[in-house]
């Protein structure tokens, strides 16, 4: 297991040989051992396309590669700290809520759009936050940020869950998201959270959530 939860707010990662990480920049709190940190441009394993994609969604600054041999003690900002575990599967997360993740993973960026219609355009536009989002693919661990503490509910068939859009943090599984809204479209102007609309999420799978609405 690369990630360790030392405490609610830090994770602790060993890193090995011929295995690397990535994290966000500024997101190491101590290190022991011979462990490097250098710039990457190139998005983790997603290349050059993943790269266009965080451009294009205005998250140019660049992941640490994380290298060598040793431990390295990752937090940012007090944030509170979740470990998430993949197994094949896809987790979707804003990019500003990574901290950490492993290099077998395969990063992406998808227009929220895709998924939910005109849920990604409403949602960047009254909810504050990017239309893309970051895909990490395969087997490995991720170690996301978010205010407040994060839970994970799980989303069964015939039991979709509903979240405040800006309390979202990440999902994973077989999983459709839809906006749905409680009130007319112009009761909703001015209106960032659940009270004028949610997310709905369908199929089978898990849904992050923190317990703040404030944005990283």
């Amino acid at each position: 297991m690369t990630f360790q939860e030392i405490n609610s707010k830090m994770v602790r990662a060993d890193v090995v040989p011929g295995q690397r990480l990535f994290s966000q920049r500024g997101a190491m709190l101590a290190h022991r051992g011979d462990v490097s940190f250098t710039p990457n441009l190139r998005g983790g394993r997603g290349g050059v396309m993943s790269m266009i994609g965080r451009r294009v969604a205005g998250e140019d600054a660049p992941l640490m590669t994380v290298e060598g041999s040793g431990t390295v003690f990752f937090g940012h900002g007090g944030h509170h700290v979740q470990v998430i575990h993949l197994s094949g599967d896809t987790l979707y997360v804003e990019a500003d809520r990574l901290l950490a993740f492993e290099g077998t993973l395969e990063q992406g960026t998808v227009f929220l759009g895709a998924q939910g219609g005109v849920m990604g355009v409403v949602r960047g536009q009254v909810g504050g936050q990017g239309l893309f989002t970051t895909t990490l693919s395969g087997h490995g661990a991720v170690a996301v940020m978010a205010h407040g503490g994060v839970f994970g509910i799980p989303v069964a068939p015939g039991r979709p869950v509903h979240v405040d859009p800006q309390a979202y943090v990440a999902h994973h599984g077989d999983i459709r998201n839809r906006l749905s809204t409680a009130l007319g479209w112009r009761d909703m102007v001015g209106r960032g959270s659940g009270e004028a609309f949610q997310l709905e999420l369908s199929g089978d799978g898990t849904v992050y959530v923190q317990a703040s609405e404030e944005k990283l």
